[in-house]
């Protein structure tokens, strides 16, 4: 997956400036609902071919996403469970 397919699905860049022993460097987040965000791999780690990937944010086992296509459809079933969610609780 590329950086403009990443940005095309919404989300958002982070840059961390270094401050100690590395570089500077950037990665992208997109927040699905609170506690719950995927969040790419970060600039300065070594890929080939501009491989970039998105995984769950602060999970104890790595769920990794390398395939636009999935990660597409992923976030529209997550959109959709949320927008049906919000439907339901202001029907109860």
């Amino acid at each position: 997956m590329t950086e403009k397919q990443i940005l095309e699905l919404g989300f958002q860049i982070n840059y961390d400036d270094g401050g100690g022993d590395w570089d500077k460097y950037h990665y992208y987040t997109l927040e699905i609902v609170n506690g719950l965000e995927l969040i790419s791999n970060a600039s300065d780690e070594p890929r080939k071919d501009d491989e970039w990937y998105v995984e769950f944010f602060d999970t104890y086992d790595k769920l990794r996403i390398y395939d636009y296509k999935d990660l597409k459809q992923l976030i529209e079933i997550l959109e959709k469970a949320k927008r049906k969610t919000a439907e339901y609780v202001k029907i109860k």
